[in-house]
Formats: structure tokens, sequence, C-alpha cells
């Protein structure tokens, strides 16, 4: 059986809609970074900053699929209140001294052509061919865009994303790490919202609860997760993460097409909480080593990290699903994540760190 995109409404809609998270906010860790320069209490309150992500995961599921089954325009209309209480509470946030740099044009414009056309021709290339004419040109303008943007920062006068950030392999390991824990942690819950609706039957409140135990059991444990940092060290919990991640990868691996779906439910548990053991030491790993002046850029190319990865999971998922059986495209997927997380946790740029 060939994967199907199903129906263009509810199925979609609730698992876009259930699935935000609070990464789509550079300017937060900047300001986290800006108010804490104490490295403890700087990485408690990133922790707590992962904490309000973990919290909407757990509740965006549910609550998408009980809008998507009354009106899935309701998913939309949902932020107009959420936005206006954030607007309410930057009142209460300290003024953040300015420093002014020179828009990087070029660099921007690459970056999108380069991400643009890799994520589109990923996603095409699965249904007409990735030998066409038309998607060759696409990996090509992918190909041209990323060696121009690398140019622009290596030579540039007010580069977009300083060379400074990846001085430290471990930084760039880590970074690595984020990208393809997100792209795993994407990757599962696109394929696993898509199964549980058009494999198993459920609907999209259904499969909302059934994404409860992973993403409520990470909103509980991810404040442990700073005690757990200042005792062990962020290169230890960062290791830890992939390999619970790892675990949870193999479970789903293993499961059979007969699998019953609480079963399917509880095997997702590793692949949350160690994303969430992951996600917070990465990222006060990478603020960690880098300048005040320097920490928005910081967060903003981790932000882009994390999301290209759920960018990137999506299209490669969605590519392997239609281009194998359903059970075979999922375990191709999952094989592959699971040998990269592997390789990355060992790495000697990151153990060197310890």
């Amino acid at each position: 059986m060939r994967f199907q995109p199903g129906p263009p409404g509810p199925h979609r809609r609730s698992y876009l809609a259930g699935h935000r998270r609070s990464d789509d906010h550079p300017t937060s860790l900047a300001l986290i970074r800006e108010a804490h320069r104490d490295v403890t209490r700087r990485g408690r309150a990133i922790v707590y900053w992962g904490l309000g992500g973990s919290v909407a995961a757990a509740a965006g599921p549910v609550i998408g699929g009980v809008l998507t089954q009354l009106d899935w325009r309701l998913n939309f209309f949902v932020n107009l209140p959420v936005g206006a209480a954030a607007l309410l509470m930057l009142f209460r946030t300290a003024p953040s001294p300015r420093r002014p740099r020179p828009f990087d044009w070029f660099g921007q414009v690459s970056a999108v052509l380069a991400l643009s056309s890799l994520t589109y021709g990923i996603i095409e290339g699965a249904a007409v061919g990735y030998e066409s004419p038309g998607i060759l040109i696409l990996f090509g303008v992918c190909a041209a865009s990323a060696v121009a943007f690398v140019l622009a920062q290596v030579r540039g006068e007010h580069p977009m994303v300083p060379s400074d950030l990846f001085r430290s392999p471990t930084v760039s390991i880590a970074l690595a790490i984020a990208l393809v824990t997100m792209a795993a942690f994407y990757g599962v819950v696109l394929v696993l919202s898509l199964y549980f609706q058009q494999q198993r039957g459920a609907t999209p409140l259904t499969t909302g609860l059934l994404f409860l135990p992973m993403t409520g059991l990470v909103a509980l444990l991810n404040p442990l997760t700073a005690r757990l940092m200042v005792r062990y060290g962020k290169i230890a919990m960062i290791v830890a993460g992939q390999l619970l991640l790892v675990m949870g990868l193999v479970g789903l691996w293993l499961l059979t097409a007969d699998s019953p779906t609480p079963l399917v439910a509880l095997v997702m548990v590793p692949v949350g909480v160690g994303g969430s053991f992951t996600a917070p030491p990465i990222v006060a790993l990478v603020l960690d080593h880098v300048t005040t002046e320097i920490a928005g850029t910081a967060s903003g190319v981790i932000n882009t990290v994390l999301q290209l990865g759920g960018s990137l999971s999506v299209a490669v998922y969605g590519a392997l699903l239609n281009g194998h059986d359903f059970t075979d495209g999922l375990r191709l997927g999952l094989g592959a994540t699971v040998v990269v997380l592997v390789l990355l946790a060992v790495s000697p740029p990151l153990l060197s760190a310890r």
C-alpha cells in the first residue's frame, strides 16, 4: 500500500495545528542570554523556556483535535487570544540594548533560495521522479545558492551568520545533533499522525490523545532537565537524550502492522523524552560559546537549524512514504535517522568537550 495524502482538510490541519513549538522565537533566547549572564541560571532559564514548548506540545494535539472536529478554521482563530496575551506580557519585559547591523541581503536571499529549492525538490521529486529536469534544476539552484551563501558569510563585510559561531567543533556538532533530533521528532509526529488516522482509522481527537503520553510526560519531566544538566553537564545530557531517542526509534522500527495502537503510543514516549533532554543543553551550549553582541544571531541560527530539521523531515519522510509501502518507507526513514544520531552522539568533538 502506498502512502496517500488523504483528504485535504482534517488530517493534515490537525497535525499542523497540534505541533507548533516555541522554537519560533529566536529573540526570546537572546533576551535570556541578555538577562542571565551566569551560566547555571541561564541554563535553568533555557529549560523553562523549553517547558513552554513542551506544555504547548502536550496541549496542542488534543486542543487541535477538538477544534478540528468542530471546525478546522478555529485552529487559526485560537491564535488571536494567544497572541494578545503574548503582547501583554511584553510590557513586563525589560528593554534590551539595540545593536544595529547592516542587513545582509545577499546572504538572506541565497539562504532562502537554497532551503526552499531543497525542500520543494525533495517533496515534488517523490511524485514526479528525481531524475526529471525540473527537479534536477531545483537541486542545482539549491547547490549554487548554498555555495553563494557560504561565500557571502565568509567573505562578506557584514555577514548574516558570522563564521565565529562555528569555530568550535563542539558547537557545530551540537547544531548538527539539533538538526537531526528535530528531524526525528517531526518525522515521527508526521508519520504516526498519518498512521493513526489513515491506517488505524482514528479521529483527529483520538490521534491527539494518543500523542498525549509522549508530550504530557515531556512537560512533566522538563523541569528535571535543569537539575540534571547542572549535576552531569550539558554534554552528558545531550548523549543521554540521543540514546533515549534512538531507543524510541528502534522500538518503533520493531513494531509490526498488527501491534496494538496503545503500544505504539507507549513506544513514542522515549522519542519525546530524548528530544526534551537534548534540546535545552544544546541551546545552552551554543549560547555559552557566544558573546552578548551576537547572542541574537546565535539564537536565530539555533531556531533555523531546528526549523530546518522539521521541514526536511516532513519532506524526506513524505518522499519515502510516497516511494515505498507505508511500513517499508517508515522503517527506512527510522533506520537512517538512528544511524545518523548514533554517529553524531559518539563523535569525538562532542565527547571531548566533557
